[in-house]
């Protein structure tokens, strides 16, 4: 069979390779530490696996409408107007296969040939590849000298009459960096000029939050841009909720109902009984959600303290999400015990699966080469047991 042009130019997600190489050397019986993939370590809370089971039980496993059940989205709803200070209602309200289902379908739903995404390094993995699939092009902005953040300069800098996205990520993955509310007002005051260029706001880690002050978001800071900004979010990362893929986005409704078109020709709706448990996680208890930020910011800390320890790396602490971008450029050009001399960030990460047994990403995967990737979303045990075998296999390089 031919296969399109949109596939083939497309990567495999390095995150999914990565977790995928340490799952299989697990289930070859290798002890593997697998600080991968960004998930959390913590079960579903009981009372959202419960609501699932009543509403199997109860026969509401048939289709609900594109967008999502009406309870659901109306929780969605209050979510954004009690959380973020939003104008929102639930027919601006879309539900769908998780919020990377969501930013997928917002750039098909927008983008044609030529037209231009820009994305701050370091970015999620599967911002560039989406964008590509969407016939527009990732124009990459590298923010590895700003605090991985981009400035009003770069952003203004970066625009063209072709630009259609701005796609921002906080607190983001990779580099846990978070954007206050003067840093959007400033980049606001930039996207005021430029008419043509929606807003993305990617707010997936919105409740991992270190930094003390309360979090921020683009239609919330400069409500006069709402008309052209999507905010993208989900129960996966806060509630422990990955595999249940659901997330949700509010922003104007005629983009809105635009997705929702898109989705009715793909996934439809989004699993009936997820969105139960959604709406339990929204609408039911959060003390876990406040518990668990705090058990990740332990965490962190051990995190960075050890890697403060091991030669040739250096990070900063992130201010959100649960991961440390390690810096190991004085790591690239050493030799391994066999003598094979480590070139790249990815023969790193290469090498300290197959000799110490912990899984990171390289950082080329995200637009930011000689760095790795750590997630720190595992119990502290397993994230310090990871960090000695790391320390041990640098020691041994020369």
């Amino acid at each position: 069979m031919h296969l399109s042009q949109r596939v083939l130019k497309a990567r495999v997600s390095g995150t999914i390779r990565l977790a995928e190489m340490a799952r299989e050397r697990a289930a070859s019986g290798v002890t593997v530490h697998d600080l991968a993939e960004g998930e959390p370590d913590f079960d579903t809370p009981r009372h959202i696996t419960e609501a699932a089971h009543r509403a199997a039980l109860s026969g509401r496993t048939r289709y609900t409408s594109v967008a999502g059940t009406q309870e659901l989205r109306d929780a969605v709803a209050e979510k954004f107007r009690r959380d973020n200070g939003l104008k929102c209602t639930a027919d601006t309200v879309i539900v769908g296969t998780g919020a990377k289902q969501l930013i997928f379908n917002a750039l098909l739903a927008s983008m044609n040939g030529g037209d231009e995404a820009i994305i701050p390094a370091p970015y999620w993995v599967s911002y560039p590849d989406m964008v590509m699939i969407a016939d527009g092009l990732p124009k990459v902005v590298d923010c590895s000298e700003t605090g991985f953040k981009i400035t009003p300069d770069a952003l203004l800098a970066a625009i063209t009459p072709r630009t259609r996205w701005l796609i921002l990520n906080s607190p983001c993955n990779p580099s846990g960096a978070v954007y206050s509310a003067d840093e959007l007002a400033a980049l606001a005051a930039v996207l005021r000029e430029a008419p043509d260029v929606a807003i993305m706001c990617d707010d997936i880690y919105e409740k991992i939050l270190f930094t003390g002050a309360p979090f921020a978001t683009m239609a919330e800071v400069a409500p006069d841009l709402a008309a052209r900004v999507l905010t993208v979010n989900g129960v996966s990362k806060s509630h422990a909720m990955t595999g249940w893929r659901i997330g949700f986005a509010t922003g104007p409704k005629g983009f809105i109902d635009a997705m929702a078109k898109l989705q009715g020709q793909s996934t439809t709706n989004a699993s009936s009984v997820s969105q139960a448990a959604a709406l339990a996680a929204l609408t039911g208890p959060q003390d876990q959600v406040e518990d668990w930020r705090r058990a990740y910011q332990r965490r962190r800390d051990k995190v960075m303290a050890a890697i403060r320890t091991m030669p040739g790396l250096q990070a900063r602490a992130p201010d959100g999400a649960f991961y440390v971008l390690i810096g190991c450029g004085a790591v690239i050009g050493k030799a391994r015990p066999d003598g094979t001399v480590i070139e790249t960030d990815i023969a790193l990460s290469e090498y300290l699966l197959e000799t110490a047994g912990v899984a990171l990403v390289p950082g080329t995967e995200f637009g930011i080469p000689c760095h790795l990737r750590l997630c720190f979303a595992k119990s502290g045990k397993e994230v310090l047991l990871a960090c000695a075998e790391m320390g041990k296999a640098l020691a041994a390089l020369s």
